[in-house]
């Protein structure tokens, strides 16, 4: 039975709107970057969604400046940044990492300047705040049918690719003899890839987008033999740190007299502990995947 003060809380937290609104936007980020994420680190590509993270950041600042919805802000540039990378054509490793440094530079100077203008013309305070580290508890409820319409547009693209991905990162020759357009199925992550990160900016702010995208496909990696069970994985973890951020968020109010903690503090902290538990369970697992990632999802 619940007792008094916990069907209270319950019942004040389900009632309240912002937390439905992040509940509904956070849960849609975090299944879009859990499957989006699985591909990314599977393809060794962890930097160039970190890039992307960052990068979304000048768009937001640009959307701040010109008083459109932030969300478009993020899907602009990081679209625009990952179109760049992919276009360059680059297929050694060290070469894509100097490329995306490059890109990476650039847009954060970009940012930089955009924030800058934000407080001086607009005298837009908060800005640099809900851009680089998220405002989950201040999103717009009209911009949910927009999120869950991108949200099933990137997960759309990268189940159409997941397969080919899968193929192209373990050897490019036999992706290709299997008839797998590499070029084609590396454009349309890209896009998937953006899409995943512009979701995660405004969630968990562009700094902290590379946790949500990342840290929940590298953990179930680490113990999953199968790529089936690392999605499982990566979505219940995703889903499992961005729900439970919120709802720590929303206990902690009153913890500090109405002044809550950020929620993604809650949200990263939670799933730099799923990663460690899985390091955990994989060194005490003589059969589960402790050198690449990758090797732990040949067995298929």
């Amino acid at each position: 039975m619940i007792s008094g003060v916990g069907a209270g809380f319950i019942s004040a937290f389900w009632s309240n709107g912002p937390v439905r609104v992040a509940l509904a936007v956070g849960g849609g980020a975090a299944v879009v970057c859990a499957v989006v994420g699985l591909s990314t680190v599977m393809r060794r590509q962890s930097f160039a969604g970190h890039a992307l993270a960052d990068i979304s950041g000048a768009g937001g600042s640009a959307a701040y400046l010109l008083g459109i919805n932030p969300l478009l802000g993020f899907i602009g540039l990081a679209g625009l940044a990952a179109g760049v990378m992919e276009m360059a054509q680059v297929q050694e490793a060290r070469e894509r990492d100097l490329v995306t440094g490059v890109v990476l530079g650039a847009g954060l100077g970009l940012a930089a300047l955009l924030l800058y203008l934000d407080v001086t013309l607009r005298s837009v305070s908060n800005a640099a705040i809900s851009i680089l580290f998220g405002s989950m508890f201040s999103i717009a409820p009209s911009i949910v049918p927009t999120v869950l319409t991108i949200a099933v547009i990137a997960l759309a693209a990268s189940v159409l690719v997941f397969r080919p991905l899968l193929v192209s990162s373990l050897s490019v020759d036999m992706a290709r003899a299997q008839g797998v357009n590499v070029r084609t199925a590396s454009l349309v992550h890209a896009l998937a890839l953006a899409l995943a990160v512009a979701l995660a900016a405004i969630t968990v702010g562009a700094i902290l987008a590379t946790a949500l995208l990342i840290g929940p496909a590298a953990a179930a990696l680490q113990v999953a033999r199968k790529p089936v069970s690392a999605l499982v994985l990566a979505v219940a973890i995703g889903l499992g740190a961005t729900w439970g951020g919120i709802v720590l968020a929303y206990d902690s109010f009153y913890w500090t007299l109405g002044h809550g903690w950020p929620v993604s503090f809650f949200i990263v902290m939670l799933i730099g502990g799923a990663y460690v538990l899985t390091s955990v369970l994989a060194h005490r697992d003589v059969g589960a995947l402790t050198a690449s990632p990758l090797s732990g999802c040949q067995e298929r």
